[in-house]
């Protein structure tokens, strides 16, 4: 009886032969394999009559899901929420830019086509948002992952992915009431937050104290396992409590980015993401429907304009107008000319709502699959397109806009040096306030939420106790922390008002930590208001008077920034001062058959020849900051090279040409082994193996002497070759032919 394939396997083989030959020609013919993908997915799709189809679909769509979940967990690992940090606000006002236009851009188009106005906000939601995958995808095809505009495009992105999980709590809602609610989206923003940072405080203390500890047990497999069960389950948490299971596993690669062991959890990983990310865009090739586009092809047409252009020019302006250059502008904008997954999320969740047409979701597929097509063209467009507007734009106009945006920097001149020194600590001691209360109260309160929910059950009102404990050194941060530092000392120096508003903010820090106490307390007292209220008072002071609870609050507090700035160099400090110039960071990996493996950074002399400098040698667990002239390369060394796009191109294009190809290298063949006899003519008795030139003259070695009972005994260079001894050779057939003819 012959056995049957299950259709899983049989489905997931033919996915794999389809996508292996498209992929192969595309590379043949130099094009992104992410078309390769889509057309693999077309032909094995049910739309294609002429080929055979995949049996499931529904087993298909969950393949891509996966991939999905492994590229957005990858692409976390590169991109984590304190590189954004870093780069400021300019991400964020920028994606803000992008969003709301594309989605006037869509509600005007749908007013064209005389829909109602349900299928015109849903579909400005569709258009507000390019595809993450697609344009990581694209970078990693044409080599552009190292462009400085290429940091700022994902960058957005991820913003863009945030904000878009807000933007469909706001659908929904209005879905929901028929009516735009400011309060229901409030809480949906405060709630998001609030997830995104507990997620990433409790992440960047745990994880890498649990890494740290079982580094002995963590080999490539094992940290590739770790890995992804880590990714896979927050994205369990993320979908339980509401969000995309995408969203879940961007947020764990994030956290996992701050590890030192990213770098390798990236490298274990990667090929898991190549295979599952294929199949993800095989999967959205078959949802091509050749009648979808015959029946609306100029609603398709239309949309399919008002993408490319809309991003083309709101986006390139959104860029310009946040800090880019004209060149990075232009080339980010022409990159984000497509819509991706979460248009297809936003289209299914219209239709489960009931709020949508039908014909909403086929549209946008076949849109886009075809802007996914257009893609890595328009970005091999925007190259001559930015030199063309540099010929011809007076760019001094252009700075004066993008200066006029980011505030002159002598606001303060016609000021004294006292003042602006006065305002400058005022607005770091400031921020620096608003970051840690707000971090603390918000942990504090998932802590509150969560010991209520799970010990309130089991021992009553005994938790009370545990759980003003648990969050107490939490408070006692946000009161005590930076009373003391030097912004402090300097403001108290001033006197007058200075005194005053430090020690007002040092009440209402009180007063917002006493607040937490008391809704512990308040759930479940009986007693009057102002006896609730003057215990928690006195207890916030008894966990301010604590010593014990001051060195916990310490070793707290330092154990998360150690685990924060673990991966931190000096590489990250001048990097930020970069932002927004032509000289950028990028990393570079030494191909394995490098010419420069071995040589020193003096003789290859980068800075002369290619005009970049080597900040940092990475190799392995090593790093290697500022290296001097003596230090040599490697390969699989990740050079962290500063310069500008042109010369950064240069020498990536160098390094990949300047190795020993396949027609420079001997073409050794595998070792042979054979068992010799010598007898009296040989040439060799008498001598020793040290000076026998069997390894000089004949390439061959001499691994053991065979004895009396057929045993090897391994042999020394002293040792005398005599008549009748039986040696073990090993050497390349030529080499072996050769030796046997005087043997």
């Amino acid at each position: 009886m012959q056995e049957t394939l299950p259709t899983l396997i049989t489905d997931l083989a033919y996915i794999l032969i389809v996508a292996g030959v498209t992929t192969v020609l595309f590379k043949k013919l130099k094009q992104p394999l992410v078309l390769g993908y889509i057309v693999a997915g077309f032909l094995a799709g049910p739309y294609m009559p002429y080929t055979p189809t995949i049996g499931d679909m529904d087993e298909c769509e969950q393949w891509g899901q996966i991939g999905v979940i492994i590229l957005m967990f990858t692409l976390g690992l590169e991109f984590s929420f304190k590189k954004i940090i870093q780069m400021g606000v300019s991400p964020i006002i920028c994606a803000c830019l992008i969003m709301a236009g594309m989605i006037g851009v869509g509600n005007v188009a749908g007013g064209l086509f005389g829909w109602n106005s349900m299928d015109s906000m849903f579909l400005g939601g569709m258009l507000a948002m390019s595809s993450t995958t697609i344009i990581y995808k694209a970078y990693d095809d044409l080599g552009l992952r190292h462009k400085h505009f290429a940091g700022n495009v994902l960058s957005v992105l991820i913003i863009e992915d945030i904000l878009g999980i807000l933007l469909m709590v706001v659908l929904s809602t209005i879905a929901a009431t028929r009516r735009f609610e400011g309060m229901a989206l409030m809480e949906s923003l405060f709630g998001l937050s609030s997830v995104l940072l507990i997620w990433f405080l409790v992440g960047i203390y745990i994880l890498p104290i649990l890494l740290k500890r079982y580094k002995r047990y963590m080999n490539r497999e094992t940290l590739m396992i770790v890995s992804l069960a880590l990714c896979f389950l927050l994205v369990l948490i993320s979908t339980h409590a509401g969000y995309s299971p995408a969203f879940g596993a961007f947020m764990m690669g994030s956290i996992l980015a701050e590890t030192v062991e990213a770098e390798q959890i990236e490298k274990a990983v990667e090929p898991v993401r190549d295979l599952f990310g294929a199949i993800f865009f095989v999967s959205v090739g078959m949802m091509v429907n050749p009648e979808v586009l015959l029946a609306y092809w100029p609603v398709i047409l239309v949309l399919t304009i008002s993408i490319v252009f809309g991003q083309m020019i709101i986006g390139t302006l959104s860029y310009l107008l946040t800090g880019s250059s004209l060149s990075d502008s232009v080339h980010s904008g022409f990159s984000m000319v497509q819509i991706g997954e979460f248009a297809f999320i936003l289209a299914v969740l219209g239709e489960q709502l009931g709020v949508t047409s039908g014909k909403l979701y086929p549209i946008v597929v076949a849109v886009s699959i075809i802007t996914t097509f257009i893609t890595p063209y328009m970005i091999k467009l925007s190259d001559p397109v930015s030199r063309m507007l540099e010929r011809n734009i007076n760019y001094g106009a252009v700075s004066g806009i993008k200066g006029n945006i980011h505030g002159r920097k002598n606001i303060f001149g016609s000021m004294n040096v006292m003042r602006k020194n006065i305002i400058g600590t005022w607005k770091a001691l400031l921020q620096a306030l608003c970051y840690q209360t707000v971090s603390y109260l918000v942990l504090s309160s998932a802590f509150v939420g969560f010991g209520l929910a799970t010990l309130k059950p089991l021992i009553g009102a005994y938790c009370i106790p545990l759980i003003v404990i648990f969050i107490s050194p939490f408070l006692r941060a946000v009161v005590m922390r930076k009373n003391h530092s030097m912004e402090v000392q300097f403001l108290r120096e001033q006197g007058g008002m200075h005194v005053f508003f430090i020690n007002l903010t040092i009440l209402i820090r009180f007063i917002l930590s006493a607040g937490i106490i008391y809704s512990v307390i308040e759930y479940s007292s009986d007693m009057p208001l102002y006896i609730d209220i003057a215990l928690s008072a006195l207890i916030m002071g008894l966990i301010i008077w604590s010593r014990l609870i001051k060195m916990v609050s310490i070793r707290i507090e330092r154990t998360f920034k150690q685990n924060l700035r673990r991966r931190e160099n000096s590489v990250c400090s001048y990097s930020r001062m970069l932002r927004g110039r032509d000289i950028h960071l990028a990393r570079l990996t030494v191909p394995e058959l490098s010419k420069w493996a071995g040589k020193k950074l003096s003789a290859l002399n980068f800075g002369r020849h290619n005009n970049v400098h080597i900040a940092s040698i990475v190799r392995g667990k090593v790093r290697i900051n500022i290296p001097g002239g003596e230090n040599m390369i490697f390969p699989g060394d990740v050079l962290e090279v500063v310069g500008d796009d042109r010369s950064i191109e240069s020498i990536r294009q160098k390094m990949y040409t300047e190795t020993t190809g396949i027609n420079d290298t001997l073409q050794a063949e595998p070792l042979t082994i054979r068992r010799y006899t010598l007898n009296n003519g040989s040439a060799f008795i008498g001598r020793t193996l040290a000076n026998s030139g069997l390894r000089q003259e004949y390439h061959c070695t001499v691994i053991g002497f065979e004895d009396e009972s057929g045993n090897l005994v391994s042999p020394s260079p002293e040792r005398i070759i005599q008549s009748m001894d039986t040696i073990w050779v090993v050497g390349e057939y030529e080499s072996l032919r050769k030796l046997n003819t005087v043997l």
